[in-house]
């Protein structure tokens, strides 16, 4: 397997190895036996020796060619566990060239894209009979928009960053059917679907969790027949989610849609890829190489040529950022819509009614004569009682006595409980006084409730938080209290929209805070009703005029130009390079060549060793990405020490890559 002069004529298998090791992240060259030549197609799953540790390997066939590029004896293909080519060609490109971006494996992303084989699901999959749907597909206008735009992108794979309608609509997936109310961005990203699969491709579509999922299916099932979607979530079971892919791999254009993990479906002619909300962190990929969702539709986008939408109500700064390059152009409504919203920053101070139940004097009587009409929404920082509790004599944060993890209190008679391993603290004491009494810091869900419910006797009140989901309330009048993203949808929208805990978000040490808190209040602001009132509690200043004027993008601009000057991330890209201090080092100095390359470190870091945090320019990143990675095999390659550790050995110096982490450059504490 080692680079030769091609010798051989006989049919060669180049196979991707599933394996984790870096030092394996590279075609195999296999012979194929005559017994499996009709079987050993690119895209199947195979089993193949590896010689140099003595096992068989499972793998997928990437390419067959009469031509190898290792010039001794060929091990022959060990055998083709299933004739389902489940690796598309084009996803194993995007695959590669996400891995090369990333300097990580291929095979960890292949790992992503393709769920574990389930046997029953393929059998039932292959034996099903290869017709296609004949229902037809009828295009929708894009309400609110400039179709004739949207069609010319969809024609000439363009690319559009959406200003999506801050409203929610009313919906009937059948005649019969009971109403549903979603989002306007959802009916939209639906009618762009029947566009791309009226024209002949098939629609992929990404929004960040379960909730946004059922209101995009809701949608579509209203203006797509039901054969023409497909549910493709890392959520789903392994079953549910197999079979999805396979429907994915035959020819008829289909609407897919998941979370993050949709930009892998093996779609052969996508005429759109569609991703709602890209700013949220769910669209982080928590294992590695760690890709982001945008960078998946970018990339793929740039491979295959479909036309690329990014909506939102406030995109993210690395959006914005290419807006400014022109590499993104500007859709905004037709009649752009600017809702209704008061900061009120200096109020809380000089108001009784704001030291009783932390809402100003102007935002309760809002709240009040929106309550006569409907439901009022109540968005607040944290769930919970109280989100931290502090020792009632010193004053420091009560920590847990197990993990050093702060202290909380899910309800008013529960024992405190620690945020981080969940351990009760049922014997705690100061670590700092020894004092045993603890004192609240902060109100979440439950104590919100708690203070609204005396200020508003009598009304009903909805909690609605990552412990209580609720999707969506009727029209009645309610206050319903909800972390931010826990927000449900209220039929024909909230009355009035109260945003409390705004210092309190702020407060956050995160280079992303400003455009967090923008993007988590103007998703809050969008169910509120046409006319209804949104009162930002205790925040001014460049935000609060943002979300008054409606201008959130001026913000996001001056932010961008900010970060360039201070070379932070949009502006730049990112490398976090964590190991042993020797591999750091190493790492750190095999890059430090390149053209307008910085360093930051190293550090100490949080989870053990050192961490060094490296800047460069985007047209540097290959090069960056190449010296890192070879840096990351040499040191998995090393050679074990056997002057110590368990069993006589010491463990492999480790050295672990992450590029453009949006957490990099945030505080630990």
């Amino acid at each position: 397997m080692n680079t030769g002069v091609p010798v051989t004529t006989q049919a060669v298998a180049r196979v991707m190895i599933d394996s984790p090791l870096p030092q394996l992240d590279r075609l195999f060259d296999y012979a194929i036996p005559d017994s499996l030549a009709a079987a050993a197609l690119p895209g199947v799953r195979v089993r193949v020796p590896l010689r140099s540790i003595g096992r068989i390997a499972d793998g997928y066939i990437v390419e067959v060619t009469r031509v190898g590029g290792f010039a001794g004896a060929l091990s022959e293909l060990d055998s083709v566990v299933s004739s389902a080519r489940v690796l598309a060609p084009e996803i194993w490109t995007l695959c590669r060239r996400l891995a090369d971006r990333a300097a990580g494996n291929a095979s960890d992303i292949v790992r992503l894209a393709v769920p574990k084989r389930q046997v029953r699901v393929e059998k039932a999959w292959l034996l099903e009979s290869a017709a296609e749907s004949s229902a037809q597909v009828v295009p929708i206008a894009v309400a609110g928009f400039d179709t004739d735009r949207i069609d010319l992108a969809l024609a000439t794979g363009g690319r559009l960053a959406v200003d999506a309608v801050p409203r929610v609509v009313e919906v009937r997936s059948t005649a019969d059917a009971p109403s549903q109310w979603v989002g306007h961005w959802a009916i939209t990203m639906a009618a762009c679907a029947t566009r791309a699969l009226a024209a002949g491709g098939s629609a992929i579509l990404a929004v960040p969790d379960y909730r946004d999922q059922e209101q995009l299916v809701t949608a579509l099932r209203a203006v797509l027949p039901a054969d023409r979607i497909v549910h493709l979530d890392a959520r789903q079971p392994n079953p549910d989610r197999y079979h999805a892919l396979l429907a994915c791999l035959g020819d008829t254009p289909l609407a897919i849609v998941g979370n993050r993990s949709v930009l892998y479906a093996p779609a052969k002619t996508p005429a759109l890829i569609a991703v709602w909300d890209e700013g949220d962190p769910l669209h982080n990929e928590p294992l590695g190489p760690y890709v982001h969702a945008r960078d998946i539709a970018l990339v793929r986008q740039e491979l295959q040529g479909p036309a690329l939408f990014f909506l939102s109500h406030t995109r993210s700064t690395e959006v914005e950022r290419l807006v400014g390059l022109g590499w993104l152009d500007e859709l905004a409504a037709v009649r752009p819509v600017a809702p209704k919203v008061l900061p009120t920053a200096q109020q809380q101070s000089q108001d009784r009614l704001a030291a009783q139940a932390r809402i100003p004097s102007s935002a309760w009587r809002e709240a009040r004569a929106a309550l006569e009409h409907g439901p009022v929404l109540v968005q607040v920082a944290r769930p919970g009682y109280a989100p931290r509790l502090a020792c009632a004599g010193c004053g420091n944060t009560a920590r847990c006595q197990r993990c050093e993890g702060p202290l909380r209190l899910k309800t008013a008679r529960s024992t405190p409980s620690c945020s981080w391993c969940g351990k009760l603290a049922t014997q705690w004491s100061c670590s700092q006084c020894a004092g045993t009494d603890f004192r609240m810091v902060g109100q979440g869900t439950g104590r919100t409730a708690e203070d609204l419910g005396r200020a508003f006797p009598g009304v009903r009140i909805i909690i609605a938080d990552g412990d209580r989901p609720i999707l969506a309330v009727g029209a009645a009048p309610a206050l319903v209290i909800a972390t931010r993203g826990a927000e449900p949808i209220a039929a024909g929208g909230y009355r009035a929209v109260l945003l409390l805990d705004g210092e309190r978000m702020l407060a956050r040490e995160s280079l992303r805070v400003g455009e967090d808190c923008l993007r988590w209040w103007s998703n809050a602001i969008a169910l509120a009703a046409p006319g209804a009132t949104t009162v930002l509690v205790g925040v001014g200043g460049a935000l609060a005029s943002a979300l008054a004027t409606w201008q959130r993008f001026d913000y996001l601009r001056s932010e961008l130009a900010d970060r360039r000057a201070l070379r932070f991330p949009p502006a730049v890209r990112v490398a976090t390079v964590t190991g042993t201090p020797e591999t750091v080092q190493a790492a750190v100095s095999a890059i430090r060549a390149i053209d307008r390359v910085d360093v930051l470190g190293p550090v100490e870091a949080v989870e053990g060793g050192v961490r060094a945090i490296v800047r460069f320019d985007y047209a540097e990143g290959a090069a960056v990405a190449t010296g890192l990675r070879a840096e990351v095999i040499r040191a998995a390659t090393a050679r074990r020490s056997r002057a110590g550790g368990a069993n006589g050995r010491m463990a492999l110096p480790t050295l672990r890559v992450r590029f453009d982490d949006a957490l990099s450059l945030d505080s630990t504490e």
